[in-house]
Parts: structure tokens; C-alpha cells; sequence
């Protein structure tokens, strides 16, 4: 949990500081920070809908027992609480998948 994609237009100036939102959203998922992976993309643009947000936060987490709808939906909220208090505006989605259907290939250690 969770692997964290922030998408944010290449125009907005406001600073997004990945270290602090990492420890934030730590602390909301109760997760450590090898396990939180914070990824910024700036993009050209995005299409508009009623939202005039500065980011986009795409949450993938793994669902657990604990992860109750309501628990994920108060961590979302949290999520753009962290967000507000860096000054921006975060429109937040989260999904989760079973772990049985997670695979990952990490890099190997040079020796």
C-alpha cells in the first residue's frame, strides 16, 4: 500500500513537496515510506469537469479486511486534508486490488 500517482498540469507554480505528502499519507494509511511510493506527473492538460482542482491523486492500495469502505473513504479525506495543507486543491480517486493479483519485478541489486 499504496502506490500514489499525482498528476498536476506543467502551468501550476504551486510547489508539491513529495517528502512531506509521503509522510502525511503515511501516517493516514499507517504504512511505511518503502511501501509509499509518491509519483508527480506534469501533464499539458486535462479535460475540465466540475472540479477546479490543482491535482489529480490516483491511489492503487491493496484491500485488506481492515479497509473497510468507510475507512478508505475517511483515509480519502484525509488525503486531501494533506493536500489542502500544502495549499492545493486534490481530487482524490482510490482503488484497490486483491493481493493474489499483485506482481512485482523490482530492479536487481547490484553486487
Amino acid at each position: 500500500m499504496p502506490l500514489v500517482k499525482i498528476f498536476a498540469r506543467a502551468t501550476m507554480n504551486k510547489p508539491i513537496r513529495l517528502a512531506v505528502l509521503q509522510s502525511r499519507l503515511c501516517d493516514v494509511w499507517r504504512t511505511k515510506p518503502n511501501t509509499t511510493k509518491l509519483m508527480l506527473f506534469r501533464v499539458e492538460d486535462w479535460t475540465d469537469e466540475s472540479f477546479q482542482e490543482d491535482c489529480y491523486v490516483d491511489i492503487r492500495a491493496k484491500g485488506t479486511e481492515e479497509r473497510t469502505r468507510d475507512y478508505v473513504l475517511d483515509g480519502m479525506t484525509q488525503v486531501q486534508e494533506a493536500f489542502r495543507d500544502e495549499n492545493l486543491i486534490a481530487n482524490v480517486r482510490l482503488e484497490t486490488y486483491e493481493g493474489e493479483r499483485y506482481f512485482h519485478v523490482p530492479p536487481p541489486v547490484e553486487k
